[in-house]
């Protein structure tokens, strides 16, 4: 026995002969791994380990049966031409038997049937049921294994021990494979795709059609290297996914399912299955208002306020018929109130206690002048609905860096915010639909609004230097505007219509693709 293993050929002839065996396993681990894929998972350790176990004693008792498997390559009976042997017979059920479960699993995965089932309820294959098919598919394989050996090697040992290494380096591996194949669903059907490939080969290794492992190994090293590029791809878009800030991806792929089929087409979120022509489950207000909702935390009171040129204010040292005509001219509850202008500010006033102080005094009394709540104009509106919450404000006035005030903010802006306007009487909406397509946007019209209504992105500057579609035009064209100015973005075609004061008073937007429509319907 000692001289047995201190031949060098004997040596040379077990490492080819362990490479052999574990290359001609692979097979077997593939379809070991689908096998216990349909397992629960705390089974699924035991089933390898006790179907490879099963398939390495099956290995050694064939090749201790030396004789009887030398038998089973004598011909049994003739067909015309073919002369078929027990090898071929066994060859040739196995390939049967591969090939139906593999077509079987490759139908459930392309019906979705293996995706309509979660995790807690999916319905799982018993024990024995999977280590009786590994078993019976082990036997086949462990047969063309057992055979490669007597042809290589002569000596009895030296086979039952390159055997043995085999099925321990397939026991190690079969725990990771198919760890990674239930990690990437696309490898099992890869994997599956495999298995009907060497069904098909033992069918026609048991008709006498003998089909070279290495074109099969080819196509399967390719089909692999392929694979493992897609493999490499996912993972690197993963990588750069997991650089934006979460809260983002999360927005995207809940605005994507509110967009409808269309958006899921074109980006697909984990988990969602797309039927073709099916309609938006949600309206296009309800898609606006949770797209407010969300972008809501990251908007600062910049975005959010009246600006300075249209506060209603009271001059203190105006006449009392003055202010009359301004409190019924611009109805509110509160009033800031300044001397001279807004630079001069003194605080707050009721209506109601304006007009009870200049009915009987002819002037506002300073008694009636309350302590503003003043926010800085970078603050989030999150942080704004917090103060105006804890301190009962219905008004707070938005100052910058330097104090100085820039604007107002109200509760009824914020909900304007997630809502869209709510105008009053006789007030054009700052976005107008003119049609399929086609908008009408005031200049001082709300670019978080205008992303809401067009159901796009990108329009808002990152650091807010301007959040108005006036705004949008002079960061655009880098000059004043003039009317017929006009650029793209993101398929929508924004023009000036009305320029005032060099600034963009009402700007047209229309979707390209429509405006497209417009034109082809026309000239038909």
């Amino acid at each position: 026995m000692l001289e047995l293993f201190t031949d060098p050929t004997v040596w040379a002839g077990l490492l080819t002969l362990v490479v052999l065996e574990i290359v001609l396993g692979i097979d077997n681990l593939i379809f070991i791994a689908i096998l216990a894929s349909k397992l629960p998972p705390r089974q699924r350790e035991l089933a390898r380990i006790v179907g490879l176990s099963l398939a390495l004693f099956m290995r050694l008792a064939l090749l201790a049966a030396l004789s009887w498997l030398a038998g089973l390559t004598r011909p049994l009976f003739s067909i015309g031409p073919l002369d078929i042997s027990g090898r071929d017979l066994i060859l040739f059920g196995g390939g049967l038997f591969l090939l139906y479960k593999a077509t079987t699993e490759l139908h459930e995965r392309l019906e979705g049937q293996q995706q309509h089932h979660a995790e807690g309820t999916r319905v799982h294959s018993g024990l024995w049921v999977v280590v009786a098919q590994i078993v019976a598919l082990d036997a086949v394989f462990s047969l063309d294994s057992v055979i490669t050996a007597i042809g290589m090697v002569n000596d009895l040992p030296v086979m039952m021990l390159a055997v043995f290494v085999a099925i321990v380096v397939m026991l190690f591996a079969s725990g990771p494979l198919t760890t990674f194949v239930m990690a990437h669903p696309t490898v099992v059907v890869l994997c599956l795709a495999f298995l009907l490939m060497i069904g098909l080969s033992l069918v026609a290794d048991g008709l006498g059609f003998h089909i070279p492992k290495g074109y099969l190994y080819a196509a399967i090293g390719f089909s692999v290297m392929i694979e493992a590029l897609n493999q490499v791809a996912q993972r690197n878009y993963l990588k750069q996914q997991a650089r934006r800030p979460l809260r983002q991806r999360t927005a995207e792929a809940v605005l994507r399912l509110l967009a409808g089929p269309q958006a899921l087409q074109a980006e697909p979120v984990a988990g969602v299955a797309v039927l073709p022509g099916e309609a938006p489950a949600f309206a296009a207000e309800e898609r606006q208002m949770v797209r407010g909702v969300l972008s809501l935390a990251e908007r600062s009171l910049r975005s959010l306020m009246t600006p300075r040129p249209e506060i209603a204010w009271i001059d203190i040292d105006a006449d009392p018929e003055t202010i009359r005509q301004q409190l019924r001219a611009r109805p509110h509850s509160r009033y800031p109130v300044a001397r001279g202008s807004l630079d001069n500010l003194l605080g707050l006033v009721r209506a109601k206690d304006a007009i009870y102080d200049l009915v009987h005094t002819g002037r506002i009394q300073e008694e009636s002048i309350r302590e503003p709540m003043i926010l800085p104009e970078h603050m989030s509106a999150l942080k704004a609905i917090q103060h105006l919450r804890q301190a009962g404000a219905q008004l707070a006035l938005v100052s910058d860096e330097h104090g100085i005030v820039q604007g107002c903010i109200t509760p009824l802006d914020i909900l304007e915010a997630i809502a869209g306007d709510f105008l009053e009487e006789g007030e054009k909406p700052a976005i107008e639909a003119q049609g399929e397509g086609v908008w009408l946007v005031d200049g001082g019209a709300s670019l978080h609004q205008l992303e809401n209504v067009l159901e796009t992105s990108g329009l808002v500057s990152e650091d807010e230097r301007y959040t108005t579609a006036a705004g949008l035009v002079a960061a655009r064209l880098q000059r004043p505007p003039l009317v017929g100015d006009s650029f793209t973005h993101d398929g929508y075609l924004f023009e000036v219509t009305d320029v005032r004061a060099q600034r963009a008073h009402a700007v047209k937007v229309t979707r390209v693709q429509a405006s497209q429509e417009a034109q082809q319907t026309t000239a038909q």
